[in-house]
């Protein structure tokens, strides 16, 4: 999901073809179904944790609910709607994220030491935010322009709520208690065994890759395009953590040999053992994750480590070094897309670890059925693939600042498939391109394994 640590990756497909028909009533509710989810989320937090953040990519709570609400003051009302007042004009500098064709901003970095506005204030910028925009959904003469930068709006929105837990989550790792995000009403239960990985073989051959529907999506899912793929195989499930485990008992983490350079050199000088959630049960503030790691830390709490759960929160690099381990490798992008669609079609299947379950951590894989040999293809735990995230052929980015979404990250970046347990269903489809830099651990994603095909 995110442009160099930032915010999910995404950009106005929408609103490059705004001459589409959206459902203004249909919208409307969309709106206000979003935005009630995102404040559901902040409901666990006590004031002193809206201000949380322990790193320069991380952004506190009440940074995410103001920038989301800024977003539909700043390009949609702003621009479609003369009678609204501006809540306050100098928020604008708060609260922009990274569009330099709107103007300069506040230092990411230090968004944690704005006491200032208090949450309260934010709250009531969202109210006062949603008051218009109801009214402007309301209104028949809206035209098509402003309810396509709606829907991307609302999109938008849905990846921050995905980055507020991933970004409370970090935060509350570094507090030596390690609090609990939401126990839920039920005390999680251990996975079930999943079984032997499989894998699905497809054949070699050309492929159609990128968006095709008249639904939403992103700029960076289209022009639709074809692409020629060796004949490859690919896991039927997620890497569980007793598969990681075994891993890091072989020493993985020690042997140079798996690594690539880059992802070798942030081993050794950022220390890390394991996951990034891992621990082995020490005195408050012992994050090591030593030889024979027993708990990891989720937003349901501090568990016992589940193995048969999905590994999650690993970087490009360590999720590259178990393949390796393993004799395999990751898959392309498109081989993913080309699988999952194959299987499940172009739409996310009934069923999946989302955000909607509420479950708010990686579960075990189901029984293999007939009709679907490739499980956990949507949810758990977003997956790695072996993609450079690239322009497609014949790309151009949407003029103006929502131009600025995409096309500008197109560096650097590994492509991320499948979306994770935090991830609205409404927001994802076999399309949808997530990116995030290769040492990224903090995001909720995990490993599923190919062979064969050209790398083989």
């Amino acid at each position: 999901m995110s442009p160099a640590g930032n915010e999910p990756g995404t950009a106005g497909h929408s609103v490059g073809n705004a001459a589409r028909l959206i459902d203004r009533a249909a919208l409307r509710d969309r709106y206000a179904e979003v935005r009630a989810t995102t404040e559901r989320l902040c409901s666990p937090l006590e004031p002193e944790d809206f201000n949380l953040q322990t790193m320069p990519n991380a952004s506190p709570a009440k940074w995410h609910a103001a920038h989301t609400s800024w977003f539909f003051e700043r390009f949609v009302l702003c621009a479609h709607d003369p009678s609204h007042t501006v809540f306050d004009e100098r928020w604008e500098y708060l609260f922009n994220s990274y569009y330099n064709a709107v103007g300069d901003r506040h230092c990411r970095a230090r968004r944690g030491g704005l006491t200032r506005p208090t949450v309260g204030e934010v709250m009531r910028y969202r109210w006062h935010v949603d008051e218009s925009m109801t009214r402007l959904l309301e209104r028949e003469s809206t035209p098509p322009e402003a309810l396509a930068l709606i829907e991307l709006g609302l999109h938008h929105e849905q990846q921050h709520q995905e980055l507020l837990l991933t970004d409370i989550l970090h935060g509350f790792w570094d507090n030596p208690l390690l609090p609990t995000y939401d126990a839920g009403e039920v005390t999680p239960e251990p996975a079930r065994d999943p079984g032997e990985m499989g894998f699905v073989a497809f054949n070699a051959g050309v492929r159609t890759i990128g968006h095709a529907g008249d639904g939403f999506a992103y700029d960076h899912e289209s022009p639709r395009h074809r692409v020629f793929l060796e004949a490859f195989e690919i896991g039927d499930r997620l890497v569980t953590n007793a598969e990681y485990a075994e891993f890091i008992g072989d020493g993985g983490y020690a042997r140079s040999e798996l690594w690539l350079d880059e992802g070798w050199a942030a081993v050794r000088g950022e220390g890390w053992r394991g996951p990034l959630y891992w621990h082995r049960g020490g005195p408050p503030g012992d994050r090591d994750a030593g030889e024979a790691p027993r708990r990891m830390f989720t937003p349901r709490g501090d568990l016992a480590l589940d193995p048969h759960a999905p590994v999650c929160c690993v970087s490009f690099f360590e999720a590259d070094a178990y393949a390796r381990w393993r004799g395999c490798r990751l898959a392309t992008e498109f081989e993913w897309e080309s699988a999952c669609a194959a299987h499940a079609g172009c739409g996310v299947p009934a069923g999946g670890n989302l955000l909607e379950s509420r479950e708010l951590r990686p579960l075990g894989a189901v029984e293999r059925t007939g009709s679907s040999p490739i499980r956990q293809a949507y949810g758990d735990c977003w997956e790695w693939t072996r993609s450079d995230y690239a322009p497609y052929p014949g790309y151009k980015a949407p003029p103006g600042a929502v131009g600025e979404y995409n096309g500008k990250f197109m560096c650097g970046q590994f492509v991320l498939r499948g979306g994770s347990f935090a991830t609205p269903r409404s927001h994802l489809r076999a399309t949808y391109r997530n990116f995030w830099a290769p040492a990224t651990r903090w995001q909720f994603s995990g490993i599923r394994l190919a062979r064969g095909g050209a790398e083989a």
